[in-house]
């Protein structure tokens, strides 16, 4: 069934447009806070946002749809996106919110929910969201004694910096390290600093003063130069790069090279499973992690499950077959012993504890494999499917032929009509060859 509002990552797009109104948010409090009423208890919600300007609105709406329906409202202020889950079960409440577009641009925004236990809500269940929306509810509305009240909660942040010291050992002290924290202008930008620095870290930070409109522009994890040319010049021994909402990190070496989220997946099995930490002798992570990847795991002995891109389908997988330990290649890391999603603060934590604990640079402790060549194109289409096209799929078949070894991965992007064309193998060359012929033969279809 086609949805109207939720897409692979809750509700996004530009705020205060067709997709994300005033009324669109207040209708998703309703709706939701209905949902979400089970029991005779006073029911409660926790929102929080990052830093973009239209957040106040969004807020504001949600908040009255929930206080509308009878549900008490806790407003968190900006905080991680993992940090409003671990609080949605921390604090009891019935629902949590978060206010954000992640890595976008400021002028979109988004909303994501998490149920009581402080997973993403599942798309059975934003179904029933939506159908609700499009309902007229009118009766269930609260009587006007029974309307819910709203309060600030002061002590979110100083509850996140503890609950994320903590996943690391109580001797674990980052003393005679200097670290650059990015915090992309978003929602880490208070506690990301603050929790390295009570580690005893030397902290460096850029990327901490939003202004409503700066979120993600030069800085963050997806644009990289910034903390580069920082590490540089301070000459830090690390550098971690979060995103909008803080649930992605990308790390930078003490030689300005970039780490991405296969090689801490890497990292983070080769500790746990020393430690004997690591559930179901394996990792789960996207079709674009790198073959590389997969082969080093294989090497010590562990497996690597496969799911469609998106951090909720590998969550999904990892409690479905029981893995603690999952993740993107874009940076998103999964660890369940500690988080119920994507966690950048916490994987950069765990990066810091396995440098200290090895005494060794961070170029010698991330870079454990060699990834093969990976080449990844966009195909822009018009309003036909042209990976429904004949020639389209024979040149794919072709293409798998070719690489033997490697890998090809066609996928539509789930907010633009672009399809992702990847391929990876030992011979760049080869790559290369497949990838162009493959969007050449896309292009003439769209």
């Amino acid at each position: 069934m086609a949805r109207r509002y939720f897409g692979t990552d809750g509700i996004r797009g530009p705020a205060n447009s067709k997709k994300l109104t005033p009324e669109i948010a207040m209708k998703v409090g309703q709706a939701a806070g209905l949902l979400f009423q089970r029991g005779n208890h006073r029911h409660r919600v926790v929102i929080g946002k990052d830093t973009r300007l239209s957040g106040y609105m969004i807020e504001s709406a949600l908040q009255a749809g929930f206080l509308s329906v009878g549900m008490d409202v806790l407003l968190l202020g900006p905080m991680p996106t993992p940090a409003v889950a671990m609080l949605t079960r921390s604090m009891r409440a019935d629902l949590g919110v978060m206010i954000s577009a992640s890595h976008n641009a400021f002028e979109d925004n988004g909303i994501k929910l998490f149920g009581p236990d402080g997973y993403k809500l599942s798309d059975e269940t934003e179904e029933k969201i939506e159908s609700l929306m499009d309902s007229d509810i009118s009766e269930q509305l609260a009587k006007a004694t029974n309307i819910g009240r709203a309060r600030r909660v002061e002590a979110s942040l100083a509850r996140y910096v503890e609950f994320a010291k903590r996943t690391l050992p109580r001797s674990m002290s980052f003393d005679g390290l200097r670290v650059v924290i990015d915090c992309a202008n978003g929602a880490g930008y208070r506690v990301a600093p603050e929790a390295l620095w009570e580690l005893g870290a030397d902290v460096v930070k850029i990327g901490v003063e939003p202004n409503g409109s700066n979120i993600n522009r030069e800085v963050g994890s997806t644009s990289l130069d910034t903390i580069t040319n920082k590490v540089l010049e301070v000459r830090a021994d690390i550098g971690i790069a979060l995103d909008g909402d803080a649930d992605r990190v990308i790390i930078i070496d003490e030689k300005g090279q970039q780490v991405n989220g296969d090689q801490l997946m890497a990292l983070v099995a080769k500790i746990w499973q020393k430690r004997d930490m690591l559930t179901s002798d394996g990792i789960v992570a996207t079709v674009m992690s790198n073959l590389g990847l997969e082969r080093y795991l294989i090497d010590r002995g562990l497996t690597m499950e496969r799911t469609p891109v998106g951090d909720r389908y590998v969550v999904e997988h990892m409690r479905k077959h029981g893995y603690n330990v999952g993740g993107e290649q874009s940076g998103h890391i999964v660890l369940s012993d500690f988080c119920t999603t994507g966690d950048g603060l916490i994987a950069g934590l765990q990066v810091l504890g396995a440098v200290k604990e090895y005494n060794k640079p961070v170029s010698e402790v991330c870079h454990l494999f060699e990834p093969l060549p990976q080449i990844l194109k966009n195909v822009r289409y018009n309003t036909t499917d042209p990976l429904e096209d004949s020639k389209v799929q024979e040149a794919i078949e072709d293409g798998r032929s070719q690489l033997k070894e490697g890998r090809i991965v066609i996928r539509k992007s789930g907010t633009e009509p672009l399809i992702r064309v990847m391929a990876e193998g030992d011979d760049k060359a080869l790559v290369k060859k497949v990838v162009n012929e493959i969007c050449d033969v896309v292009t003439a279809a769209s």
